[in-house]
């Protein structure tokens, strides 16, 4: 590699997902400030991305979609022994073009968690100014929700559907209340999604914050379809990045170099570039940088299960698999945005606790008027039903990133260790029988054709943990593998600095101590804004007082 970078920049992002696109606007705001923003992936003006339903020609791994990346974890001790498919986006808008477009922020008690830890600023209270100052939502501007924002969100994006309204009063049946707002003042009930949805078309962070106007600014550069090879450094301080484009190998300097590749590509760029644990650094015949032992570990994510009813009536989204009708769907929203193409698949839901006496809900409902194989097992089924897919929200069990080569190409070893903990175990059985309940209350007398997992024949609790451990797939929120926090084994401080280094920081949901109770696009847009501020702010108050930043 060249000692000498060629270019110089004051900030090259690496990574063009929520974060990365978030930072890539805001920092660039600044006319002053060189902003690079590289990503490994392509463009997003794929029909796949942009038709909310076009995701189910893009997650299952049997597309072979250049915009997810593909991951499979190791096998799975505690789930069969199994290795599980983890899709991630690879484009512009990273996986928010390529997710369920589900808005949800989270319980306030998870940032206040965190600010517990010792994370000044991070508290609920420090953090809804930043949601609020990303979003633009059709509730309109109030006390919980911004306006004028670059995210929009929609409270019309869920797919309309008779079996939202039978799902909600199922759940009211079952003895829970109904929010007609996850992300105001009552998080706990069932009710209908927000989603990042404008118009009928997805609408991802590239979207929101790649605008063409932002993309025009002459500080501004994005380049995609460049991969990223490691940090380089001069001593303790990241003094750019190495990355190879159509064949070429070259280094851009910066004086901030900023990871933004999620919960696998940030530690595993870490690791490439020397820091993480020495010992598998050495294994890899990595030179250390510094030794940082926690890099790659804290892994968390919400692990699915996905309870089955056949239905009586035909008519759910399964409806759907037939050609003429994917023509007809495809053709209304090409021509106007409209049909069951412009809607996320998931429209309805619920927070719920799983036991008495907790302060937050620990377990979330996906609802969905379809009844389909969890991804990775084949195509939507023929025949009519419903599913309501629930995880544990805060789980106990924690996993690992490691390398498996020292070639930036080849994948890590993702290791989640889902259901080690006993805890989570016994939550999500508790939460498989909820979800049971609910579909057999009175609201869905009409429609239930039985129970199709676990099944009727699937009693007690060791019966429905053994089928469990054969079913449960990922619902895609891995975070924490470069957790933030004021100890020493900390990766990052509560700057997002990457501490024993210099001129390097971490922006995305890796940062997380915990996962946060729901999905995680949100939140890490919600990282991203508030990191905006962290770095701008240092970067003015170095100008004023005429020093480097």
């Amino acid at each position: 590699m060249p000692a000498e970078a060629a270019e110089q920049w004051d900030y090259v992002i690496v990574g063009a997902g929520s974060a990365g696109c978030v930072l890539a606007n805001r920092l660039s705001a600044d006319p002053s400030a060189r902003v690079l923003l590289i990503e490994a992936g392509g463009k997003d003006n794929s029909l796949a991305i942009q038709m909310p339903a076009g995701l189910v020609q893009i997650i299952p791994p049997e597309t072979n979609s250049p915009f997810d990346w593909g991951f499979w974890t190791v096998p799975q001790a505690e789930m069969g022994n199994r290795a599980m498919y983890w899709p991630r986006g690879r484009a512009l808008g990273g996986s928010s073009s390529i997710n369920g477009m589900v808005y949800i922020r989270g319980h306030s008690s998870d940032y206040d968690r965190w600010a517990q830890l010792g994370l000044t600023g991070w508290g609920w209270a420090d953090v809804l100014p930043y949601f609020k100052k990303a979003e633009n939502s059709e509730r309109g501007a109030d006390e919980f929700h911004g306006a004028g924002g670059p995210l929009h969100t929609s409270v019309k994006g869920a797919l309309p559907h008779i079996l939202n309204e039978v799902f909600i009063k199922a759940c009211e049946q079952a003895g829970f209340p109904r929010t007609k707002d996850f992300n105001g003042a009552q998080f706990e009930g069932a009710g209908l999604y927000d989603a990042t949805i404008k118009d009928g078309s997805r609408f991802s962070a590239a979207k929101a914050y790649l605008t063409p106007e932002v993309k025009a600014r002459r500080n501004l550069e994005i380049r995609t379809d460049v991969q990223v090879q490691k940090v380089v450094f001069e001593g303790k301080r990241a003094s750019g990045v190495a990355y190879r484009q159509k064949g070429r190998d070259a280094v851009a300097g910066a004086r901030e170099v900023i990871l933004c590749g999620g919960a696998i590509g940030s530690p595993q760029l870490l690791m490439l570039s020397g820091i993480g644990p020495a010992e598998h650094l050495k294994a890899m015949g990595i030179a250390v940088v510094h030794d940082s032992g926690d890099v790659g570990g804290n892994l968390q994510d919400h692990l699915d299960m996905i309870v089955q009813f056949r239905c009586t009536q035909p008519i759910t989204l399964n409806g759907n698999s037939k050609f003429t009708t994917k023509m007809v769907a495809l053709g209304k929203w090409v021509f106007g945005k409209t049909g069951n193409a412009a809607h996320m698949p998931t429209p309805a839901g619920a927070f719920l606790p799983s036991r008495e006496g907790l302060v937050a809900p620990d377990l979330q409902i996906h609802f969905m008027p379809v009844k389909g194989n969890p991804h990775g097992r084949g195509e939507m089924s023929p025949e009519h039903g419903y599913q309501m897919h629930v995880c544990q929200l805060r789980p106990e069990s924690r996993g690992t990133i490691r390398l498996a080569s020292p070639d930036p190409l080849a994948p890590p070893a993702i290791d989640p260790r889902y259901l080690s903990a006993p805890e989570d175990v016994e939550t999500l059985y508790r939460g498989v029988e909820i979800a049971r309940g609910i579909g057999g209350q009175p609201a869905f007398a009409a429609y239930n054709g039985g129970e199709v997992w676990p099944g009727p024949a699937i009693t007690g609790r060791d019966a429905v943990v053994a089928a469990m451990r054969e079913w449960g797939e990922t619902i895609y929120h891995p975070v924490g593998t470069c957790r933030m926090g004021v100890d020493d084994k900390a990766v990052v401080d509560g700057d997002l600095r990457v501490n024993g280094v210099e001129g390097l920081r971490v922006v995305d949901a890796s940062v997380m101590p915990y996962l946060i109770s729901g999905n995680t696009n949100a939140p890490t847009i919600m990282i991203a804004e508030k990191a905006a501020d962290l770095i701008a702010g240092r970067r003015a108050l170095a100008r004023k007082l005429g020093i480097a930043a």
